[in-house]
């Protein structure tokens, strides 16, 4: 579904990233692992045009992203859920989540979609008239999430979903993100909770220092001697 290979990037004159290369499948969960600073959310705005590679080729169905606006991206079918949710807090829960329907693509089918996310987050049903500044944390990044479905994506990336978050939302959210998947969205998931995101993946990629450093399955990483003295604290 996506492939990125050797792509660099560089903010001005500084390099960030080096000859990252790697692919999400159909069906997927993948996760982008690695320590603040590592490169993962420069990745991810990379493949949403938000920053522009100064070599590599990014492809999703074996169409080339490289030169496209955001919104062809959004379009293509591809939604990107921030770090920090960016949500317009002096809207309500259901003004924020229908922003997400405006491509051409999700808007015909607003309404069942909406049906759909709702389902997901009855919580986001109850306080849809609330305006979503006065929520918690975790039902604002259900807003997020919900407002990244409503694109009717083919690909979902998120952003660091659990920051910020108590630990039993962290849980409620990365159950989720499995619901999500078992529905058939593809996932690429950009985490530094290293332990929880190599349970819940198909395959993941650990990045230090603006490469890719290891890559498996979560089960292979999990046992990665580097990996669970590294991050796992083993």
């Amino acid at each position: 579904m996506l492939t990125l290979e050797a792509m660099d990037v560089h903010y001005g004159d500084l390099q960030v990233l080096w000859d990252v290369g790697f692919e999400v499948h159909h069906g997927e969960i993948v996760v982008l692992v690695g320590a603040n600073g590592a490169g993962k959310t420069t990745t991810i705005k990379t493949i949403s045009a938000l920053l522009h590679p100064a070599r590599g080729r990014i492809l999703f169905e074996g169409k080339s992203l490289v030169g496209k606006k955001p919104y062809e991206i959004i379009d293509m079918g591809i939604a990107h859920v921030p770090e920090g949710r960016r949500l317009f807090p002096e809207m309500s829960v259901e003004e924020n989540l229908i922003m997400g329907s405006l491509a051409p693509r999700a808007r015909a089918n607003r309404t069942s979609t909406l049906e759909w996310v709702y389902s997901l987050f009855p919580k986001l049903k109850d306080r849809r008239r609330q305006n979503a500044g006065t929520l918690s944390g975790g039902e604002q990044q259900m807003v997020a999430v919900g407002r990244g479905l409503m694109a009717r994506p083919s690909l979902l990336m998120l952003d660091e979903p659990s920051l910020g978050l108590a630990p039993i939302l962290v849980h409620e959210i990365m159950n989720i993100i499995k619901n999500i998947n078992e529905h058939g969205m593809t996932v690429l998931l950009v985490e530094q909770n290293v332990h929880l995101t190599l349970a819940l993946c198909h395959r993941a990629y650990v990045m230090e220092n603006g490469r890719i450093a290891l890559t498996g399955t979560g089960a292979e990483l999990m046992s990665n001697e580097h990996v669970k003295t590294a991050y796992l604290g083993i």
